[in-house]
C-alpha cells in the first residue's frame, strides 16, 4: 500500500514538474518573441513608408537600398552571431544584438539624406541578424527537435502578426505623423524586450576555447557586397559589359574561392563546409535562399504598386496587405503543429513553394483596373505559400546537424534566406528602375519627367496623385507595367525553389537535443 502511495506521489510530482517546465518554456518563448517582433517588424513596417521616404529624400532610384542595406548586413553578420552564440552562450549576445538594433533604428529616424538612411539601416541590420538567429537558436536550446516544429509555428505566427502591424503602423505614421516614427517605434518595444529577457531567460552558458573566423567573415562580407553592387548597378547605373560590373564579377569569384579555402582550414569556421555533406541541410538552406529571394524581392514592392497604381494612402495600403498576412497565419501555425504530430515535414515546403509561385504569377497579372477583391485574393495565395515553407526549412536544417552545430545551422538557414532577400530586392529594384524609365517616355512628356527629377524622381505618391489627370494616368500606366514585370521576374525563382524541395531528404525528427 505504501509503495502504491509513493508511486502516486512520484507521478504527481512528475506531472507538476512537467507543468512547471511547460510554463517556463512559454515565458521564455514570450521573451524571445518580443525580440523577434523587433527584427521582423522592421522588415515590413518600412514597406508602406518607402514611396514617401524616396520622395522626401530625393531617391526613387535608390529606394531598393533602404531594404537592401538592412538585409545585406543582417546577412553578413548572421553566421557570426550564430557562431559566437555557440561559443559564448546566447543570452548576452541576444541582448547585445537588440541594443545595436535600437541604436541603428534611432539613427534612421534622424536621417536627413538617403545616404545617411541607408548607412544607418545597415547598422540596424547588424543587430537584427543577432536577434533573429539568437531567438531561433535559443528555442533549440530548450525544446527537442520533435517538439520544435510546434514552437517554430508560433514564431511564424509572430512574423505574420508583425506583418499585420508593420504595414499598418508604417502607413499610419507616414500619413498622420512622419515616416521617422517608422523607426522610432522600435525603441519602446526594444527596451521592454531587454527588461523581460534579462528577467526570465535562464539558459546554461557553455564556455569553450574559441578561434573566431574573422578572415572568413571579412571575405564573406566582401563577396556578398560585390554581388549586391553588381546586381544593383548592372544595367542601371553601368552597362553589364562595363569595366565596373566585370570587375565586380571577377572580385566575387576570387572572394568566394578565397572564402571556401579559408573555411576548409579554419579552426572555428564561420560556416563549416562539412555541414553541406548532408543533402538535407544543403537543400534546406538553398531552398531558403530562393524563398527569401522571391519573398523579399517581390513582395516589398506591393505597397508601391498599391500607392502609385491604385492611389492608396499609406494607411490603406497597409490594410490592403492584410490578406497576405492572413494567408501566412492560416498555414504557419497548423503546419508547425502537424510537423510535431507527424514527425514529417517535406510535404509543407513542397506545397508551400508551389502555392507561393502561383501567387506571384497572379500578382503579375494585376493592372490599374484590377479590383481590390481580386488583388486581395492574389495576396492571400502568396501568404498561404509563405506560411507553409518558411519556418519548416529551419526545422529541417536543425534536424540534419549535431547539437553542437545548432546555432551555426540556424544562422546558416537565416543567412541564406536573408542573402536571397538582399539579392532579390537589389535585382528586382534594377528591373523596376529599368522598366520604369523605359515606360515613362511612352506615357509622360519628357519635360514633366525632368521637372520631377529625372531618374531621381522626388515626387511622393501623394504628389503624383495631385498631378493633372492625363499626366497622372501616364504615371499609373508606367508604374503598372513596370511592377508587373517585377512580380513576373520572381516566378522562375519560385519554380526553382519548388523543384529543389522535391529533393529534400526527410530524416526522422529527433525526440531529444
Amino acid at each position: 500500500m505504501a509503495s502504491e502511495e509513493c508511486a502516486q506521489l512520484e507521478q504527481a510530482e512528475d506531472i507538476e514538474a512537467s507543468r512547471v517546465e511547460r510554463r517556463r518554456i512559454r515565458v521564455i518563448l514570450g521573451a524571445l518573441m518580443l525580440g523577434m517582433i523587433l527584427a521582423s517588424l522592421d522588415q515590413t513596417i518600412v514597406s508602406t513608408a518607402l514611396p514617401t521616404i524616396a520622395g522626401d529624400l530625393h531617391g526613387l532610384n535608390h529606394l531598393s537600398w533602404v531594404v537592401t542595406a538592412y538585409l545585406l548586413t543582417l546577412t553578413i553578420f548572421t553566421p557570426l552571431w550564430g557562431k559566437l552564440g555557440d561559443l559564448y552562450g546566447r543570452k548576452k549576445l541576444f541582448q547585445a544584438s537588440i541594443v545595436i538594433f535600437l541604436v541603428g533604428s534611432a539613427l534612421c529616424g534622424l536621417s536627413q539624406t538617403m545616404s545617411e538612411l541607408i548607412a544607418f539601416r545597415a547598422i540596424a541590420g547588424v543587430g537584427a541578424g543577432g536577434v533573429m538567429v539568437g531567438a531561433l537558436a535559443i528555442v533549440g536550446d530548450i525544446v527537442t527537435p520533435r517538439e520544435r516544429g510546434r514552437y517554430m509555428g508560433y514564431f511564424g505566427a509572430v512574423f505574420a502578426a508583425t506583418s499585420i502591424a508593420g504595414p499598418l503602423l508604417g502607413g499610419f505614421f507616414t500619413q498622420h505623423l512622419t515616416w521617422r516614427w517608422v523607426f522610432y517605434i522600435n525603441l519602446p518595444i526594444g527596451i521592454v524586450a531587454l527588461f523581460v529577457i534579462a528577467a526570465v531567460l535562464r539558459i546554461p552558458v557553455r564556455r569553450t576555447e574559441h578561434a573566431i573566423d574573422y578572415t572568413g567573415t571579412a571575405l564573406l562580407g566582401a563577396a556578398v557586397t560585390c554581388i549586391i553592387l553588381g546586381t544593383t548597378w548592372g544595367g542601371a547605373t553601368y552597362p553589364w559589359s562595363s569595366g565596373v560590373i566585370l570587375s565586380l564579377a571577377v572580385a566575387t569569384v576570387v572572394l568566394v574561392a578565397s572564402f571556401v579555402f579559408v573555411e576548409s582550414r579554419a579552426a572555428e569556421p564561420l560556416i563549416p563546409l562539412s555541414l553541406f555533406r548532408s543533402r538535407e541541410f544543403s537543400v534546406a538552406v538553398t531552398a531558403s535562399l530562393l524563398v527569401g529571394f522571391v519573398m523579399f524581392g517581390s513582395i516589398i514592392y506591393v505597397p508601391l504598386y498599391l500607392q502609385t497604381v491604385h492611389g492608396a494612402t499609406p494607411t490603406s495600403s497597409g490594410l490592403q496587405l492584410l490578406p497576405l498576412v492572413a494567408g501566412t497565419l492560416l498555414t504557419s501555425i497548423p503546419s508547425g503543429r502537424l510537423v510535431s504530430r507527424w514527425g514529417r515535414y517535406k510535404i509543407f515546403p513542397v506545397v508551400g513553394t508551389a502555392v507561393m509561385t502561383l501567387g506571384l504569377f497572379l500578382l503579375s497579372l494585376m493592372t490599374p483596373t484590377t479590383s481590390l477583391l481580386v488583388s486581395s485574393l492574389y495576396l492571400f495565395v502568396v501568404g498561404l505559400g509563405i506560411g507553409l515553407v518558411m519556418q519548416v526549412l529551419v526545422v529541417a536544417a536543425q534536424n540534419a546537424v549535431a547539437y553542437t552545430h545548432l546555432g551555426t545551422a540556424t544562422s546558416a538557414t537565416s543567412f541564406f534566406r536573408s542573402i536571397g532577400g538582399a539579392f532579390g530586392v537589389a535585382l528586382f529594384g534594377t528591373v523596376l528602375t529599368n522598366r520604369l524609365f523605359a515606360e515613362l517616355p511612352r506615357y509622360v512628356p519628357a519635360s514633366v519627367i525632368e521637372k520631377l527629377g529625372g531618374k531621381s524622381i522626388s515626387a511622393t505618391p501623394a504628389h503624383l496623385n495631385s498631378l493633372p489627370p492625363e499626366i497622372h494616368a501616364g504615371f499609373v500606366q508606367a508604374f503598372s507595367h513596370s511592377l508587373s514585370t517585377v512580380f513576373l521576374a520572381g516566378v522562375p525563382f519560385g519554380v526553382a525553389a519548388f523543384v529543389l524541395t522535391l529533393f529534400l531528404e526527410e530524416l526522422p525528427l529527433r525526440d531529444e537535443s
